[in-house]
């Protein structure tokens, strides 16, 4: 269960990329499309490891579905961050989580034609794990609006494709060749936001205003650590059988533990920055969820 592993250490840091993206989105850079755009185009970074990595250029359709791969991702992105822009965290975040792995496990079995299939402590496992992520964050007082659960809907369906697509280049080659040419597939995607005026006025205004100091530091440490995380959950993908694709998009119910956790210390100690609602009540459903999280891990663990 190497690949459980992983996914935990992946959405650990990519709890801490998900807090700095909300805070840029909501200050600095506030447009998604420009901030799909930097993050897109920062992938290309992945051509440095071509030197000491087993790169190497496979067939056709290796290439077509890698380059796929990658525009998926920023489509999921930019929906992410739309959704992201328009509504609270506490309303995307249990949309997306909720289906995303529904839609993740719809693909697999028609890419699969239905002979990948759930056990049944696999089953129990991936419900525990949807219904944990959605009850940690949800909030009795800010309902999921319908254009909300739309954005929400869309940003999962191309992440659903990127991750099921992800799992099959994985399947055709190495991962660092396979994770090498998604980033470049990423890459182009993100150069297509510059056919819009919108986005090349807001690069030129960035230049006097918001994206440089200290926030270009952030942004960079942060994709960075982003990265990182995208990597290890890439890792994750490769090593896990078809079958569990779904599961690993359940786990994310992790990074909402972690998000609470980091939540909580810096409302704390930066309460003009972030706040985070802390009532008997919000305890409670936080622990709930943390425990059904739990026990969702530890069927998949010890099953």
């Amino acid at each position: 269960m190497t690949w459980l592993i992983v996914a935990i250490i992946s959405y650990l840091i990519l709890a801490v990329a998900f807090l700095v993206d909300k805070y840029l989105l909501t200050g600095s850079i506030s447009n998604p499309k420009v901030y799909t755009f930097y993050a897109g185009v920062a992938g290309i970074a992945a051509l440095a490891l071509i030197p000491f990595v087993g790169f190497y250029i496979p067939g056709t359709w290796q290439i077509f579905l890698a380059l796929a791969c990658g525009i998926f991702f920023v489509g999921g992105l930019f929906w992410f961050y739309k959704a992201l822009q328009l509504f609270e965290p506490s309303r995307v975040v249990p949309a997306l989580g909720g289906i995303l792995p529904v839609f993740s496990f719809l693909l697999v079995l028609i890419f699969s034609k239905g002979k990948i299939t759930f056990t049944p402590p696999d089953y129990i496992a991936f419900a525990l794990l949807i219904l944990g992520s959605v009850l940690i964050t949800y909030k009795k007082s800010q309902k999921i609006s319908s254009k909300c659960l739309l954005i929400s809907s869309v940003a999962a369906i191309f992440f659903a494709f990127y991750f099921v697509s992800a799992k099959y280049v994985y399947m055709g080659q190495s991962f660092w060749s396979g994770l090498i040419w998604i980033r470049i597939g990423s890459f182009l995607a993100a150069l297509s936001f510059l056919l819009t005026r919108e986005v090349r006025s807001e690069l030129f205004k960035s230049k006097k205003t918001g994206f440089q100091g200290k926030t270009a530091i952030l942004f960079l440490s942060n994709q960075a650590a982003g990265a990182g995380g995208n990597v290890l959950q890439s890792w994750a993908i490769a090593l896990a059988p078809l079958v569990y694709v779904a599961t690993i998009n359940a786990l994310a119910g992790i990074q909402y533990v972690f998000l609470f956790i980091f939540s909580i210390i810096l409302s704390l100690k930066f309460p003009k920055i972030l706040k985070e609602e802390i009532s008997k009540e919000v305890i409670i459903q936080k622990i709930t969820a943390i425990l059904i999280i739990g026990a969702g891990l530890a069927i998949l663990a010890f099953k």
